[in-house]
């Protein structure tokens, strides 16, 4: 289909495709028939899709001729089939796989920067290039490529390939950005030289559109204020202000220092609607009055609308605006609006996070019902639990709540409790697609609504699919409906998977989907494994593109031996998307980082692999990218850092500007590296910046984030903390000692005037950590219907034994006698099951051991945890039996630790329609059938894939089809 075969439309055979073709049939030892021809054709072409490398080579010896006809067939031919002499080829087929292959694709763009602009029109080929990078997941744009990026083009040709590269600028690496940036930098006519004039013009700046953010500071500050006030006049200025969602302060702050000056009123409503996303960078609120206050705020809804976008940008960006703004804009305009109703609610959009849990729980039920139904309800999602609680515990004491709890839509419905479902009626299927549910309540719903029937109607009841339910199932309907549960894979538990994956090894005879062969014994042995997989290794970039996801679990010490730096390069934005890298995977990634980048430029392309790096390591990295020794921090400086901040010295956190300070808070309290010493410097410079502790506003102590860690108990008491929002952020922390987390709750209690019998759901809730600082009897105190409203809340904390087993007396007042409780209230309450006696748990059914939530069994005390049984440690489930802890395992005997093997491999007995039992090692596993492939643990020897071995000549069918489906 490449290089020869496409050198003629005609039936002309040319001399160099029939010498290709001979020498094939030679080393295939095939005869001359038509039938063999036409198979050993099929059969050379497909090859060339499982080698990329070898179709690059080809394509490169490709005669302008030949190109052209090869791009005309690829990229405009509408045939469903290609005729030469008497072969007939699925053209339409074979065209759909090479564009489903990442390594062909690679090819393809690689190829077109080579020739394409040397043979073919610019704009045909900036047509090519577009058509190749939306199909693919552009990790191959990479800056060393966009160096070969053709540097002259006609204004059309350059205005296309700008527009495409802005298309693309979510899906690319930051510093792939950069590097764009600078190839369209070359084709902007640049003035002569002036120390008070920028080359920025408003055309510049519209054929830019987001790559703006990356011209530098001294550009913008220089820009003609006539040029400016040009830009912000073209309507399509708004819409694309509306996209720069990774604009720094400086810059964004910069922007609105020219557009004042140019003599836009920036206190005008219609200039507020002109400027984007800067709206979230817009300063001096406290002096705005209302009516400006209600449009800005208008505006702001936009801040909250960035998600989708590159996570750890996103989470900065939404730092800079969150609290600061949001709280004083929400308080602004409902002093202008007097009384909080549901129309001056549904005004606000997104910016409801801004409004307090009481005044939420204030509203009357049935005008809170109307927001639950109404357009606010798709922001409900975005309060903070202890918000939504107050909505929920309003709404439920009215008569109203069974038809509310219906209407609720999205993750707000996780909110509601489980003893809250118990008492509704009349749920059906229709009524649960719009709504995320945890597992518990999926649990109960799946048996409530479907009555353990099949298939499933909605992608969340997925969730309450037990095993048993997986293994009863009949054939035909497991296989009918696989594909739903491949579609949902993502909301199933590990445990859950592993089911699946047996069930579908035991009944098809299909090959196992390569997403199931993670989920298998690491005892199976694969036939494919030989002597030679230690000379496996992932050399370039086009075997990153052959694995896809799978790179995500490559064992930490193939990463360590066996990835080159070239292909780390390639492979740094695909271990971004991975969700569960380990610790000792980011590891790994992170020296071979710390080998390829030292510039700033990268690390928001590093995300979560930047925060593992130690002290001495960022200080290489910092010294790299900024002089450090000899000034304070500055605001630019604090954002391209991110948690490298953790090297500025106390002396220099002290020397801090206090505006500095004041603008970068929340950056600066995310940093989870920074040590008490640093800590105690932020919190003195807050106290010299925000003067005497009694006079800190909600939103200063909650912009705090970790730097509240170093107030003593004496300055937590100063705090007003008469608000359960400003609690429930504090709450958040994880490092409080018991002394000040019950500073924090008196605190509280005492600013607040209540006692812990008084304590709402939704104070239960905002509390969150703080709570394992009561004792039995304040425990005691808290009424059972709250506590039960809150129930799964509580579950998610990690407390004490003592504080544990109080709760779990208080979880029998609402579900009964824990020997009674079934899965979904196992689900439900959390770590509360590690306050379970010995007799408790010995009394559970081996079935019910998967639905204990993993952190519970962390929180089981060992010489608890030791009186399970084999069998029910063996019926643990995988994502339990990882988290048995050391001391756990120290209490267990032989057959016991035997058993917990079994857990983790995930192995499982064939009897249908009961949980694995313990026996010998042997019985615990199902062996495959007579003369068929058994599932290998390929990820546990560290070699996934035989990329370049010499135990396989000839590529793998097996190859292609996990790059197709992992890509």
């Amino acid at each position: 289909i490449f290089g020869p075969v496409l050198c003629y439309s005609s039936n002309v055979w040319t001399a160099d495709l029939l010498t290709k073709v001979i020498a094939y049939f030679h080393a295939q030892e095939v005869m001359f028939t038509v039938s063999s021809l036409q198979m050993s054709i099929k059969s050379y072409l497909k090859n060339l899709l499982y080698q990329p490398r070898q179709l690059l080579s080809e394509m490169q010896h490709l005669d302008q001729q030949q190109f052209q006809t090869a791009m005309k067939y690829l990229f405009n031919s509408k045939k469903e089939h290609l005729e030469i002499g008497n072969i007939i080829l699925d053209w339409g087929k074979t065209r759909e796989r090479i564009f489903q292959s990442p390594g062909v694709n690679r090819t393809l763009f690689l190829v077109t920067l080579d020739k394409c602009f040397l043979v073919l029109s610019a704009l045909d080929c900036v047509d090519i290039l577009s058509q190749i990078l939306r199909v693919s997941a552009v990790n191959y744009l990479q800056p060393d490529v966009i160096g070969n990026l053709p540097n002259l083009l006609l204004e059309d040709a350059f205005r296309n390939l700008s527009s495409l590269f802005k298309d693309l600028y979510d899906r690319t690496s930051a510093s792939t950005q950069r590097a764009l940036y600078g190839w369209m930098n070359i084709y902007f006519p640049k003035t002569e030289f002036n120390e008070s004039t920028s080359w920025v013009t408003a055309e510049s700046l519209w054929i830019l559109g987001r790559y703006m953010i990356h011209l530098p500071l001294e550009e913008i500050l220089k820009i003609s204020l006539n040029e400016i006030r040009l830009f912000i006049s073209y309507d399509n200025a708004t819409k694309q202000l509306d996209t720069v969602y990774d604009i720094t302060p400086e810059l964004a702050q910069a922007l609105l220092e020219r557009i004042n000056s140019s003599g836009f009123d920036m206190r005008n409503t219609s200039t507020i609607y002109r400027l984007g996303l800067l709206v979230c960078f817009y300063d001096d609120l406290e002096q705005m009055d209302a009516a400006v206050a209600r449009a800005l705020l208008h505006q702001m809804i936009k801040c909250n609308q960035l998600r989708g976008f590159q996570a750890e940008v996103h989470e900065v960006f939404l730092l800079l605006i969150c609290s600061s703004q949001v709280m004083i804009l929400s308080s602004k305009y409902l002093s202008y609006e007097k009384v909080l109703s549901f129309y001056n609610v549904s005004q606000m959009g997104a910016l409801v996070t801004g409004i307090g849990t009481r005044s939420l729980h204030s509203m009357s039920p049935r005008e809170l019902a109307q927001i639950i139904r109404g357009t606010t309800s798709q922001y409900l999602s975005d309060l903070s639990p202890a918000q939504q609680q107050g909505i929920l515990r309003k709404v439920a004491a009215s008569g109203d709540f069974s038809s509310s709890v219906k209407d609720i839509q999205g993750s707000f419905f996780k909110e509601v409790s489980l003893s809250g479902l118990w008492k509704q009626t009349g749920f059906n299927s229709s009524m649960l697609k719009e709504k995320e549910l945890r597992s518990s309540q999926a649990l109960y719903l799946y048996e409530l609504v479907l009555k353990f029937a099949f298939p499933i109607s909605t992608g969340q009841l997925v969730k309450g699919l037990t095993c048993q339910l997986i293994e009863m199932m009949d054939t035909d309907i497991f296989l009918n409906n696989f594909k739903f549960f491949e579609m949902n894979l993502h909301l199933l538990s590990p445990y859950q998977v592993n089911c699946l994956a047996w069930k579908f090894w035991k009944v098809s005879n299909a090959s196992i989907p390569p997403f199931l062969l993670l989920h298998f014994s690491n005892n199976l042995h694969s036939p494919e494994k030989t002597d030679d997989s230690n000379k496996c290794s992932i050399a370039d970039e086009y075997d990153v593109d052959l694995l896809g996801n799978l790179i995500c679990h490559l064992p930490p010490a193939f990463l360590h031996d066996r990835m080159s730096l070239k292909a780390m390069a390639a492979a740094l934005h695909q271990f971004k998307l991975c969700q569960q890298l380990s610790h000792e995977q980011k590891t790994e990634i992170k020296y071979k980082f710390l080998q390829l980048y030292g510039s700033s430029e990268t690390t928001l392309d590093v995300g979560p692999f930047i925060a593992l790096l130690s002290k001495e390591e960022l200080n290489v990295l910092a010294e790299k990218v900024y002089c450090l020794r000899t000034r304070a921090p500055s605001s630019n400086e604090i954002i391209k850092l991110g948690e490298a901040n953790v090297f500025w010295s106390v002396q220099e956190l002290k020397c801090m500007d206090p505006g500095t300070f004041d603008k970068n808070v929340e950056l600066l309290g995310a940093v989870s590296g920074f040590n008490s010493s640093q800590l105690t410097a932020l919190k003195e410079k807050a106290k010299q910046v925000w003067g005497l502790l009694p006079d800190w506003r909600s939103y200063q102590i909650i912009s705090l984030g970790r730097i509240a860690l170093a107030l003593t108990e004496e300055e937590i008491i100063e705090l007003d903390l008469h608000s359960i929002d400003t609690v429930s952020v504090l709450s958040q922390q994880t490092e409080w000692t018991l002394t000040q987390a019950r500073a924090i709750l008196q605190g509280f209690l005492d600013d607040s005037g209540q006692t812990i019998s008084t304590l709402k759901s939704f104070d239960l809730v905002g509390l969150g950590a703080v709570l394992c600082a009561l004792n039995s009897t304040e425990i005691t105190s808290i009424r059972t219907s709250e506590f039960s409203a809150a129930i799964a809340r509580i579950g998610l904390l990690f407390c004490s034994t003592p504080v544990l087993r109080q709760f779990k007396k208080m979880t029998e007042s609402v579900f009964g006698a824990a020997t009674s409780w079934n899965g979904s209230v196992l689900q439900e309450i959390g770590t509360i099951a590690g306050g379970l006696n010995e007799d408790e748990l010995k009394a559970f059914d081996k079935s019910l051991l998967p639905y204990l939530q993993p952190s519970a069994v962390r929180h089981i005390p060992p010489e608890i945890f030791q009186a399970l049984s084999p069998e029910q440690i063996a019926n643990l489930g995988p994502e339990n039996a990882a988290m048995v802890t050391g001391l756990q395992r120290e209490h267990l005997d032989a057959s016991q630790l035997q058993s917990l093997a079994l857990a983790l491999d995930g192995a499982r007995t064939s009897s249908p329609g009961t949980q694995s039992t313990v026996g010998s090692p042997q019985e615990g596993q199902t062996p495959a059938p007579s003369g068929e492939w058994s599932p290998p643990s390929a990820l546990a020897s560290g070699c996934v894939l035989c990329l370049h071995c010499t135990c396989s000549s000839e590529p793998s069918k097996f190859e292609f089809e996990v790059s197709y489906i992992f890509s």
